[in-house]
């Protein structure tokens, strides 16, 4: 029988692939790629480009195409059988990734290279992936002997598993709770789209009435829209306390010990490096320089959002009691209520909105929007096999007709789907013989679905959201360079990795880029200037809280990394509590275990790196600035952003390519004024 992650695929064959073909690929790619890796070494120097990192490339993107559609699959269409065989592989990925960075004769290999006449003749792109190759070998410890080299192969192996086991937790946590309700009256304030949706879900199961989940759209419509209190304060037990030790589901998906084991093990991984702690060891692949500057740079922010955030929240509180009697706010009711003071100030509800951002017209506005931007045409491609009937295959043209790339896109939450939105990448750029591979895409989103004969709707988070996935999967898809290890987002620092999503955002609140956009779902008629200004008036509507709570997670993940101390344990919450002391404005209740869910840190690839959202969006607020000056749609713009950031990958600094884009380094006014956080002479 021929397994299909053993095939060379232009595009995954998804509907072929099965759990019982993942252990075998796996271990056979891995198999061959050490005997190659040996026979390399054995040929002996002199090294050089075309005889060493060229084909170390064929092996990588041969087991990167084998595991990547695994991978994916095992997020957006998670089943027991495919998660067995994903989890089996993980010890042996780590164990030939740690063995790879830990080889000596490949690391002298390199070495050689840097150091001969070799180096002298690679071009920009080349010397950075023999730069980075040689930091690398050092992070994967190769100057290690004996029992500590032993011991971080263990503690890679270990963190690996112990990730996936943190995010099946979450995901697992997430799925196990649902309430099915028969009483309409209990789901008063609900819109009928997100009615129609949990009425979906209860036909689903045979039941009548509604079925309301964890899973973020059907969490977020019971906590912004339905009138009964205790309803809100039930699911909002049920999600903060997802995946802990307490809460309706308390100890079944318990990731407390997770966490522990984790931060544990980054610390130990750190000092075997020679690392007072994880944060340094992190920032070695960072814009940023050192801890103090991250930590000085994050309580800056919170110096100057702090007396807006508690602005905010003394509105939010006077609004709740004076006009609707509730004496004192609790967690469950800040959406409900920031929802209804929206209203009530700015006279325009998220359901008037969002009737005018149906996903389809949203997606071929998106793409409008790039073609303007940057001559980019965008073709639906039919006959492409795709995991669920919901996802689509796209193709990216430049404006000479070539094909940069493609993307599949999968848009809506389901029950076997982890939660968020994210890029990934499917394939990569890279020059193979004569020609080029095409880098493709993975873009996924949780947005309600489409009920009945009525199409989704998104709200205009969603559009954002949507918006910030792109920007990655441009950054990933429309890179020039040919190299694997530096190209689209590969080698891009990761405090950098966000400036060109977080760039994609500002053209949702841009009068011309929404007209591309909206439009009516019903009628077609576009967004009406006066709903327009009202969006526009509310843009920056509690930004100061949105803006602490970002730091809260930012602060709190860089803390616990950096002052981890093995004689106390991890401190998870003593010092979520200093936190919140230092720059929240609103405590939740003791029972909340936010933590023990907080994926992008314990289960992705953000560990000491969340403060990145802001570091970037430093440098994207910035960067919009100059097409706010020029004209949002400025074509020679536009190209500069396409040629000195998107298409330049990793083959230089993060801020060259910002400065080059720029004409001098980033500087956090923008940002300040695009929060509405700019201080006012008084």
């Amino acid at each position: 029988m021929t397994n299909p992650l053993l095939e060379n695929y232009e595009l995954p064959p998804f509907s072929r692939i099965e759990a019982s073909h993942v252990l075998p690929a796996v271990e056979q790619i891995l198999a061959e790629n050490r005997a190659a890796v040996d026979a390399l070494l054995q040929r002996g120097g002199p090294f050089t480009w075309s005889g060493l990192v060229e084909p170390l490339d064929d092996l990588d993107d041969r087991l990167n195409k084998a595991w990547s559609p695994v991978g994916h699959l095992n997020a957006v269409m998670n089943s027991e059988a495919l998660r067995e065989a994903y989890n089996a592989c993980l010890p042996l990925l780590s164990e030939y990734a740690t063995e790879m960075g830990q080889n000596a004769a490949l690391y002298a290999a390199f070495r050689e290279i840097a150091e001969g006449g070799e180096y002298a003749r690679l071009d920009t792109a080349q010397r950075k992936i023999v730069d980075n190759a040689l930091r690398d070998f050092r992070l994967s410890g190769v100057a290690l002997e004996g029992e500590n080299k032993a011991r971080f192969k263990e503690i890679a192996q270990e963190l690996s598993q112990l990730g996936s086991r943190f995010s099946d937790n979450v995901l697992d946590a997430t799925k196990g709770w649902t309430r099915h309700i028969e009483d309409e009256a209990l789901l008063a304030g609900l819109p009928e789209t997100d009615l129609a949706v949990a009425r979906q879900a209860a036909e689903a199961e045979g039941k009548p009435g509604w079925v309301f989940g964890l899973a973020f759209p059907s969490y977020i419509a019971i906590m912004t829209h339905a009138d009964d209190r205790a309803l809100r304060e039930e699911f909002y037990q049920a999600y903060a306390t997802r995946a802990s030790e307490t809460g309706p589901q308390g100890g079944r998906w318990d990731n407390s010990e997770v966490m522990e084991k984790i931060l544990a093990l980054r610390h130990e991984e750190a000092n075997l490096l020679g690392f007072s702690n994880y944060a340094e060891l992190s920032l070695a692949t960072k814009m940023a320089e050192s801890p103090e500057q991250v930590l000085s740079f994050l309580n800056d922010l919170a110096d100057k959002a702090l007396p807006f955030a508690r602005r905010d929240l003394e509105e939010l509180r006077a609004f709740a009691r004076n006009l609707h009697g509730i004496e004192e706010l609790q967690s469950w009711d800040v959406a409900y209520y920031s929802e209804k003071l929206r209203e009530h100030k700015y006279a325009f509800s998220e359901e008037e909105v969002k009737a005018y951002f149906p996903a389809e017209r949203v997606v071929s506005g998106l793409f409008a929007v790039v073609q303007r931007l940057y001559g980019l045409e965008i073709k639906l491609r039919d006959g492409v096999d795709v995991w669920h009937p919901d996802v689509h295959y796209y193709e990216i043209f430049d404006r000479l007709g070539e094909r940069r790339g493609g993307f599949y896109l999968d848009l809506y939450a389901r029950p076997s789907k982890r939660s968020g939105a994210w890029m990934d990448e499917c394939i990569s750029r890279r020059r193979v013989g004569a020609s080029i591979q095409i880098p493709v895409a993975y873009l996924t989103c949780n947005f309600t679905p489409p009920a009945g004969d009525e199409p989704a709707l998104l709200r205009h988070d969603d559009v954002v959201t949507l918006f910030h996935e792109f920007g990655h999967g441009l950054h990933h898809l429309l890179t020039r360079v040919e190299y694997l290890g530096v190209s689209g987002i590969r080698g891009v620092e990761w405090d950098a990795v966000e400036l060109p999503s977080q760039f994609m955002e500002n053209f949702c609140w841009e009068r011309e880029a929404l007209a591309l956009i909206s439009g009516h779902h019903r009628t077609g008629e576009p967004l009406p200037d006066a709903l327009l200004a009202k969006m526009l008036a509310a843009k920056n509507f509690q930004a100061g809280m949105q803006t602490v709570r970002q730091l809260e997670f930012a602060l709190l993940d860089f803390r616990i990394h950096r002052d981890y101390d093995p004689a106390r344990g991890g401190r998870v919450y003593e010092t979520l509590d200093e936190v919140r002391r230092q720059v929240s404005v609103m405590s939740p209740p003791a029972y909340n275990r936010f933590p023990h869910s907080f994926q992008h840190i314990f289960g992705g690839g953000y560990a000491a790196g969340y403060y990145s959202y802001k570091w970037a969006e430093v440098l994207s607020s910035d960067a919009f600035s100059l097409f706010e000056e020029r004209g949002i749609f400025d074509p020679e713009t536009g190209h500069a952003f396409l040629a000195n950031v998107l298409e330049q990958g990793g083959r230089r600094s993060a801020l060259e390519s910002f400065v080059a884009f720029r004409g001098r380094e980033p500087e956090i006014e923008a940002l300040l004024r695009h929060s509405g956080m700019l201080p006012t002479a008084g």
